[in-house]
């Protein structure tokens, strides 16, 4: 959420960023519900002293000057009850609504585009793997390897569902874990963190309103599982004032992510990488309110999942991303992006996301300003770390072998007692 002050100063600020972001949200709209609670609030300030008034000169009064003082008085009531009604049950409401829907302008340097296509590669990193043999995908390589079933999982559970087994569950399992021990070592809190979660997690982390969609809602409960440990982690001090010593809180989890992929039909239909539940590590930091502060953290956690990457010697490119792919509340988001054989490019793997204080004014998280001994809000970032079975795909595809054995990655073997090779 934006303050509205800085709303009423810049509002072409804010109906620019809805424009570039591609969300439809009345600026004006809000501006007039904002003048509308603020004349509200003059009124019914100006009743109270009224009232005030009258309450004290009553005592004083006799006969028809005090009968027309409690009338008055009487009258005084009935119009604060109407104001107060009026601005909690329309103006109120109208202004809530349309706050939630206000986007974060971007950064000076984020690209302006429509959409992913427009996204500005930084940099490449890793060599891309040249073949002597024609190459399988994964699907081809993990169904003859016997540790991938797509066919059941869909059985099972419909589209965009598998089953991970023998060494497939196995190397899910290990980069999963070795990432989490990258993290662990780098000073990161770990935490096993709940799904499901409440309507207010969701809206103060930005995904309600907007993401409903591809949302999994338990209806009987009122409870939507969650599409990324980014909720819980960033969430788990919701409104809380923090001290100023105990920042920057650094938080990493490892958990299973569901996401409905709602309007993606005939999207990335084939094999791992676009489907419903997966798993990830997430990493998430809450750090003082200054931009030098999150500039530095959005650069920190985007090297910790390069550290993985490059451990695992995968071959990716890092992309600025534009406007038209940017969320809501996100002022800037970097995107790693692995090569892969079987789509003959680099596709999304990672996405670091810099929020400075739209999550936290969102979910009333702050802490106390040493200096000033006020309640400041604190900035948020989050990023993947790794998640699977996405990755999974460059890994079965570029560490193939020409008999169709994969060689395990040496930073996973300790994590498959020291298997070498997924073979028949």
């Amino acid at each position: 959420m934006i303050d509205i002050k800085q709303i009423r100063e810049e509002p072409e600020k804010f109906k620019k960023a809805a424009r570039d972001k591609h969300f439809d949200v009345n600026i004006d709209y809000l501006l007039k519900a904002d003048a509308r609670i603020s004349e509200a609030k003059k009124q019914l300030q100006d009743i109270a002293t009224e009232k005030n008034r009258i309450g004290k000169s009553i005592p004083k009064l006799s006969g028809p000057k005090k009968e027309s003082a409690l009338a008055e008085l009487l009258e005084l009531k009935k119009k604060e009850a109407n104001v107060a009604g009026r601005m909690k049950i329309n103006d109120e409401p109208d202004f809530y609504r349309l706050m939630l829907k206000v986007a974060q302008p971007a950064d000076d340097d984020v690209p302006i585009g429509k959409d992913d296509t427009e996204n500005v590669e930084i940099r490449k990193e890793g060599k891309i793997r040249q073949f002597d043999f024609e190459p399988k995908d994964h699907v081809q390589l993990g169904t003859a390897l016997g540790i991938i079933d797509i066919e059941r999982g869909v059985k099972l559970a419909g589209t965009r569902n598998y089953f991970l087994k023998g060494d497939g569950a196995l190397l899910h399992s290990a980069v999963l874990q070795f990432a989490m021990d990258c993290m662990v070592k780098k000073g990161y809190m770990p935490l096993s963190v709940p799904l499901l979660m409440r309507d207010e997690v969701m809206m103060g982390t930005g995904f309600f309103p907007g993401f409903e969609e591809q949302t999994y809602r338990m209806e009987k409960d009122q409870l939507n599982l969650a599409g990324t440990a980014e909720v819980p982690l960033t969430a788990y001090h919701m409104g809380e004032i923090l001290k100023a010593e105990e920042l920057p809180l650094k938080y990493v989890a490892m958990s299973s992510c569901f996401r409905r992929e709602a309007g993606a039909a005939g999207k990335d239909t084939y094999g791992l990488y676009r489907i419903h539940q997966f798993d990830k590590v997430e990493q998430v930091v809450i750090c003082k309110n200054s931009v030098e502060q999150s500039n530095k953290f959005h650069d920190e956690i985007l090297a910790n999942a390069e550290a993985v990457m490059q451990a695992l010697e995968l071959p990716y490119r890092v992309s600025n991303v534009c406007t038209g792919d940017l969320g809501r509340g996100q002022a800037k988001k970097f995107d790693i992006e692995a090569w892969m054989p079987s789509r003959n490019n680099y596709c999304e793997t990672h996405s670091a996301s810099k929020f400075y204080e739209f999550q936290a004014r969102r979910m009333n998280l702050r802490y106390k300003d040493p200096t000033t001994k006020k309640n400041v809000f604190c900035h948020t970032l989050n990023n993947t770390v790794i998640a699977s079975p996405r990755i999974l795909i460059p890994i079965l595809e570029l560490y193939q072998n020409a008999d169709g054995s994969i060689t395990i990655p040496k930073p996973l073997r300790p994590y498959m007692g020291d298997k070498k090779k997924i073979e028949s």
